[in-house]
């Protein structure tokens, strides 16, 4: 096979390795068989066994403090009673709005414990587009972190009487809310009985994601799903025992650090060191600090690694394993002969898929392996759909080709899908290799490696990644028709050598006889967007080129990319958010091209 195609060899030297893990995954795949929906098990459950056989086990760290087993579980008790008494039942949803912090997954736990459903807000997001996730999964209770009241604020400027918000700080609450803590404080530290209510089939979470209709969508979660995640990421692929230590400077917000890194922790009865974010600079420190054996990664942080120093303690820690998806090809070698981490576990998953990846055999330079069903199909770039054959059904690729991948729906690998029916039924496709079949559609398109592993290659559509988050560019579309003199505008991702992902660029055509202030433009998105959402670069263009129907053809856009050299259109970049956008020179392109100026 080509390039970075499984060889049977390959396969057979890894699988020698795991013989003496064989007791482990055993277990593990007990563990798994045991996971039956309508069984009365949960998160929740699951974490009060662990605080009965392991009580003084260190279960959380969070900047040099540490909680026991036992300690935390009766704190996610005090709260679960506590949010019981401000009104929330089960099945309600409890929407959870907050920065990286041990009473943030406290909250989560109490969430379980009584059966309610977790909505993840993520904190980055303001003004319509938090408003719009808050509308989406209408929380019967809204818990805010002392750090997120201003974004609260910005999305919901009179918070409606029919919500309740319980603050998450020190002190006296802000007005119009209630203490938590107060609240917590008050309770009982027993283990409630409506934990042992709660199935595994039940939602545990929203986790939210962009998509190519644009505004956020809420995908759910169950205690099922997550519970399967925990025993096949923590056990299966990286063998995590009691005494494993687990570092994660992603946000909570996300499935990565919420479900991959706590669910494979819990499985375990280890340890999770939670930080309150990612620092390059820092980041070997806090490992070394916390004894980890092992941390979370995206790509983008494995790149901010790279570029560090080289320094003598590249090496001087002990991690044995790290999970994560995005470290590209490129620097797959270089990272791990650098820091001499021994096991790169890859994986490839989504919030909302039925399925994963996972590189459990350790090879270089892939996503892993599936053992349930899949396709990959042939995809046509230009229309931006599936190649569908003169009978209506699609086609296959070989190994060692690029295509979609889909999963299929039915009861082995259901489809939990998305809080708005709509949203569900746009990710699903029909008919596909016979009549009445059902598939997900990823929206990822992957190389078929051989053996059943895959690496990842792009997201399609209308969305791509920037600074390990999905951007919608309808989203950031419709930020543009409030920046003044802007006429039309379209959003599209191109790549940044030397960096993961894709930034987001903008070709606009200013309004008849008006100028557009480029300067006071990321003014205007910084207020409507996301910090990662706002376009790293800026295109004036005369007008478009459009399909049959209308829609602007970007392929052209996203090939030209950012080259003053290429590109006759005026360009500018957004190197200070303060400064705002300034005109791209080709030596700033060359400085960026050459990784020696990094995009915000």
């Amino acid at each position: 096979m080509g390039e970075d195609g499984i060889e049977a060899r390959d396969i057979a030297r890894a699988a020698l390795g795991l013989i003496p893990e064989t007791p482990r995954l055993l277990r593990a795949a007990l563990a798994l068989a045991q996971l039956r929906p309508e069984a009365r098990n949960s998160i929740g459950l699951l974490l009060e066994q662990r605080a009965r056989a392991t009580p003084r086990r260190t279960a959380l760290v969070f900047e040099g403090e540490g909680w026991s087993y036992h300690a935390f579980n009766a704190w996610a008790n005090r709260i679960a009673r506590a949010l019981r008494a401000a009104g929330a039942r089960r099945g309600d949803t409890v929407a959870i709005l907050s920065e990286n912090c041990p009473s943030m997954l406290a909250c989560v736990a109490a969430v379980a414990k009584i059966g309610a459903v977790a909505g993840m807000l993520n904190p980055s997001q303001r003004g319509a587009v938090l408003r719009h996730s808050i509308e989406l999964i209408s929380p019967r209770l809204l818990v805010v972190g002392e750090g997120c009241v201003p974004a609260l604020r910005s999305a919901l400027p009179r918070i409606p009487r029919r919500l309740g918000v319980l603050w998450d700080g020190e002190g006296a609450a802000p007005s119009g809310m209630k203490g938590l803590r107060a609240l917590a404080a008050a309770q009982r530290a027993s283990d409630p009985a409506s934990t042992r209510d709660v199935k595994l089939a039940d939602p545990f979470c929203f986790i939210f994601t962009s998509g190519t209709t644009g505004l956020p969508k809420a995908a759910v979660m169950s205690h099922l799903r997550w519970m399967r995640v925990g025993y096949v990421m923590g056990q299966g692929a990286m063998r995590l025992g009691a005494d494993d230590v687990f570092y994660c400077a992603l946000p909570f917000c996300h499935n990565s650090a919420l479900t991959v890194c706590w669910g494979a922790v819990l499985a375990a009865g280890a340890t999770l060191v939670m930080a309150r974010k990612f620092s390059a600079s820092r980041f070997w420190e806090d490992v070394r600090a916390s004894g980890a054996t092992a941390f979370v990664y995206i790509g983008e942080f494995c790149r901010y690694l790279l570029a560090q120093p080289p320094a003598p303690g590249d090496r001087d820690h002990a991690v044995r394993v790290m999970i994560g998806n995005g470290l590209r090809p490129e620097i797959w070698d270089e990272f791990r002969q650098r820091f001499g981490v021994a096991h790169v576990c890859e994986f490839y998953g989504s919030s909302e898929g039925s399925l994963g990846f996972v590189n459990t055999l350790g090879l270089p330079r892939t996503a892993g392996f599936c053992p349930l069903p899949y396709a990959i199909v042939a995809y046509d770039a230009e229309r931006e759909e599936p190649l569908r054959d003169a009978r209506g059904r699609l086609r296959r690729v070989p190994p060692g080709e690029t295509g979609l991948l889909l999963m299929p729906v039915n009861r082995l690998t259901p489809f939990d899908g998305y809080t708005d029916a709509a949203a569900t039924g746009a990710r699903l496709l029909h008919d596909v290799f016979r009549r009445g079949d059902t598939w997900f559609d990823s929206g990822d398109l992957v190389r078929d490696q051989g053996f059943r592993h895959i690496a990842f290659v792009d997201r399609v559509g209308d969305t791509f990644r920037w600074k390990g988050e999905n951007v919608a560019t309808t989203e950031v579309e419709r930020a543009f028709a409030k920046v003044p003199g802007v006429a039309e505008a379209a959003v599209y991702g191109v790549p940044v050598p030397r960096a993961d992902g894709r930034a987001g660029m903008a070709a606009i055509v200013p309004a008849a006889g008006q100028r557009v202030d480029v300067r006071a433009v990321a003014a205007v998105l910084a207020r409507e967007l996301p910090t990662y959402a706002v376009p790293r670069f800026l295109r004036l263009v005369a007008s478009y080129e459009t399909t049959a129907t209308f829609k602007v053809r970007k392929v052209a856009l996203k090939q030209q990319g950012f080259d003053p050299g290429a590109v006759s259109d005026p360009l500018y970049v957004l190197v200070d958010r303060a400064r705002g956008y300034e005109k791209l020179t080709p030596r700033l392109y060359a400085r960026i091209c050459a990784g020696e100026l990094r995009l915000p």
